[in-house]
């Protein structure tokens, strides 16, 4: 598999770990599709929120890890929980902006959102490994 069908494979895993976020974090997180909100619309709004996720972690959580590196340490990474939360609250404002996507109801919820989106997706990565050309350890 190339770097392009990983890179797409990586993205519906997302978009299924936030759907089943979603679902499990039913009344305080949830995604709002695009006008006629049929099946296509819900899938291609999770897929468009995961888009949106996966550039705002790449490039401005990167950049907020390597600036608070010294906070990470102090606070044995607990920081990171607070980071990815805002990250999430982030990705809900700029989906906002569009007239769907992501909705939060607080910052709290925003960081048990980003602790169950990162376990879930790194389990479905873990399943799907096989297929995304993974290393085993």
């Amino acid at each position: 598999m190339g770097a392009m069908g990983r890179l797409f494979l990586r993205l519906i895993i997302n978009a299924v770990a936030l759907w089943l976020t979603t679902l499990i974090l039913a009344p305080h997180l949830r995604v709002t599709p695009f006008a006629p909100s049929g099946v296509l619309e819900t899938i291609v709004t999770y897929l468009i929120v995961a888009l949106i996720f996966g550039v705002v972690n790449g490039v401005i959580g990167s950049l907020v890890r390597i600036v608070a590196l010294p906070l990470y340490i102090l606070t044995l990474g607990l920081l990171a929980l607070v980071v990815n939360g805002v990250l999430l609250l982030l990705v809900a404002w700029i989906s906002g902006l569009l007239g769907f996507g992501l909705s939060v109801v607080n910052f709290g919820w925003g960081i048990l959102g980003a602790l169950l989106l990162g376990i879930l997706s790194w389990l479905i990565g873990l399943v799907l490994r096989p297929f995304t050309g993974g290393r085993r350890r």
